[in-house]
């Protein structure tokens, strides 16, 4: 069973091949869709669209923290559908510092990437969702957003993460009575490129001794939840935080 079929979807920030996008995008084209790869590179955008499953996909350049650029991006995807029924956003960056070491640079980056691009995103989609009466919004938050950190990111990435809830929310509640739906995942631990190489034996010990399933996340277990999310399995699902995290949260 196809969950996607006959159904297109953009993916920002997914042209990293480990990344949560990519497997996200992979995941999505097996289920039928048609994806849109949106980055920073046109290049590697383009190998990663290339290289999903099925045909059809495409791919552009788009800096998130650009609201022309997300406008535009969206449009050219819209014309060339016709239709877009899913949004992941996805594109994000990290920075391990200590609150001190925050400087007005690191805050403005961490939060315009993760935070004013889901944003600027998301405002180039809804007119065109609410025209049609359906869409899926699905926006990836952190579980340092519900724990103050303690894994990788920095204070500022926390708070960029929470504001993503928050925002969540916000749409969700908005948007419904136009049928159109907004989610985020709150992702724990998982093996990506971004934390790739950048933790130490010690650090990577003692974040696994704080999950009860013992092990690092994967990218297909954020993107398992994305396809649930997307999909009309989750049909009366909205303003929801879905954890995937191996119980990190569990009290």
């Amino acid at each position: 069973m196809k969950l996607l079929d006959g159904m297109t979807a953009i993916i920002t920030g997914a042209a990293s091949p480990r990344g949560l996008g990519k497997a996200t995008a992979q995941l999505f084209a097996q289920h039928g869709a048609r994806v849109a790869i949106l980055d920073l590179d046109a290049d590697e955008a383009a190998e990663a669209a290339a290289d999903l499953p099925g045909d059809g996909h495409t791919s552009g350049v788009c800096d998130v923290t650009d609201k022309a650029a997300c406008d535009t991006v969206v449009a050219d995807i819209i014309a060339q559908w016709g239709q877009v029924d899913v949004l992941v956003n996805n594109a994000g960056i990290t920075q391990p510092l200590q609150l001190m070491e925050i400087t007005p640079h690191n805050y403005d980056a961490v939060l315009d990437v993760n935070l004013r691009g889901t944003l600027y995103m998301s405002q180039a989609v809804i007119p065109h969702m609410r025209s049609r009466g359906q869409g899926s919004i699905v926006n990836m938050s952190s579980v340092s957003a519900q724990r103050g950190g303690g894994i990788f990111g920095g204070p500022h990435y926390s708070a960029a993460k929470a504001g993503i809830l928050g925002l969540t929310k916000a749409m969700a509640r908005e948007l419904a009575p136009a049928g159109v739906r907004s989610n985020a995942i709150c992702p724990g631990f998982i093996a990506t490129d971004i934390t790739a190489g950048k933790l130490t034996d010690a650090m990577r010990a003692q974040v696994l001794a704080g999950i009860p399933m013992g092990r690092a996340g994967t990218a297909d277990d954020v993107a398992g939840c994305a396809l649930f999310l997307a999909s009309n399995l989750s049909a009366y699902v909205t303003g929801s935080e879905v954890d995937v995290n191996g119980g990190s949260l569990i009290h």
